[in-house]
């Protein structure tokens, strides 16, 4: 049986990681537990809002998941797989990279024709509407 997903435990992980998330070059990349937790919650958070198995979301070394209503696989690789990094994940979860501006860089891969109907369920944790707060 899977966990439950919690919105808030899922804003509370990526706002304990937001600055790297938002500038990853000057800030101190986080420790791996708190990189994980925000990772995983958010990778549910999806997989709870897009039910289904047509599209398999992998975040090495972290977590994978299946999303998107459709035909179900059951055997080897899914015909419909992305699989990116964790802060190309997080930026995208989190509304700080477009899906285009992702899919255009060698940070992110996407096989099959559904693996695009992920981006119709982005951001999952928007932080750039709490950027205007600041």
């Amino acid at each position: 049986m899977k966990k439950a997903v919690d919105a808030a435990t899922t804003r509370a992980a990526v706002e304990a990681v937001a600055d790297w998330i938002r500038n990853p070059e000057e800030i101190e990349k986080p420790g791996r537990t708190a990189l994980a937790q925000a990772t995983r919650t958010t990778a549910r958070m999806l997989e709870a809002d897009a039910p289904g198995h047509s599209v398999e979301l992998r975040v090495p070394p972290f977590v994978a998941v299946q999303c998107i209503e459709g035909p179900r696989h059951t055997r080897g690789t899914p015909p419909n797989v992305v699989e990116m990094d964790p802060l190309t994940w997080l930026q995208l979860a989190t509304g700080l990279l477009s899906w285009e501006q992702a899919v255009a860089s060698p940070r992110l891969d996407a096989s099959g024709s559904r693996a695009h109907e992920i981006a119709e369920w982005l951001p999952i944790i928007p932080l750039v509407f709490t950027d205007r707060n600041d």
